[in-house]
């Protein structure tokens, strides 16, 4: 699963990273937790570029009858995505980006009782980069509510001893056709929501149960192992 991530680079190092992106102003991020804004990449009719905007973490999807739910689809699984309820209408139609440098997983102790010990997951050479995401609105409160999930699939080499299952990193090349909002061909779609391939690119790297509070959002969920 994905439940926590970061966007630690400067506004302008993401939109170096991103050019054919239209991005807003941002400030680095070290702990992003479900149900806040994250930035996500969306195509838009009126827009001669994609654009970047703020979504709520946490999928909820039209037909819900309050919020609650996103708090429970935070992730979706790619197995069966363009079949199950909560998610295959945004599938069809409302694909995203979610900008990222980096997430978190946690590794259980030897013995029952020892704390997990999280890590921060990174591309070796620090760069920024995708996940696949599916987007909504949701219009039955005093406004609506647009809001996003993290599309995850089994874990490549690189990940698996932390956790089965990772985020969809989405390779630069696939980006134009998965933010096509036309249908598209599933079948195309699906096979992009793949393990990593090239897992030798990434690094694991143990850091402090700091991050472990969704409150804590500053550099010190980056330091080094509790002594």
């Amino acid at each position: 699963m994905c439940g926590r991530f970061t966007v630690t680079v400067s506004a302008k190092e993401l939109q170096e990273a991103f050019p054919l992106f239209d991005l807003p102003s941002t400030t680095p991020r070290f702990n992003v937790a479900p149900t806040q804004q994250i930035l996500a990449v969306r195509r838009e009719d009126d827009k001669p570029k994609p654009q970047g905007v703020f979504l709520r973490w946490g999928l909820v999807p039209s037909w819900a009858d309050d919020l609650s739910i996103g708090s429970r689809l935070i992730n979706a699984r790619a197995d069966g995505i363009d079949k199950k309820p909560s998610f295959r209408a945004a599938f069809k139609k409302r694909r995203c980006l979610i900008l990222t440098d980096g997430f978190y997983e946690w590794r259980k102790g030897a013995k029952p009782k020892d704390p997990k010990q999280p890590f921060h997951i990174h591309f070796k050479d620090r760069r920024p980069f995708a996940f696949a995401g599916l987007w909504e609105t949701w219009k039955k409160g005093d406004e609506p509510i647009e809001s996003c999930t993290i599309i995850t699939t089994e874990a490549n080499e690189a990940i698996a001893a932390l956790h089965d299952r990772m985020p969809v990193i989405l390779q630069p090349r696939d980006f134009a056709r998965w933010l096509d909002p036309a249908p598209g061909d599933p079948a195309a779609l699906l096979e992009m929501l793949r393990p990593y391939p090239a897992p030798d690119e990434i690094e694991t790297t143990p850091v402090s149960t700091h991050v472990n509070n969704a409150r804590h959002e500053d550099p010190d969920c980056l330091s080094g192992m509790n002594p």
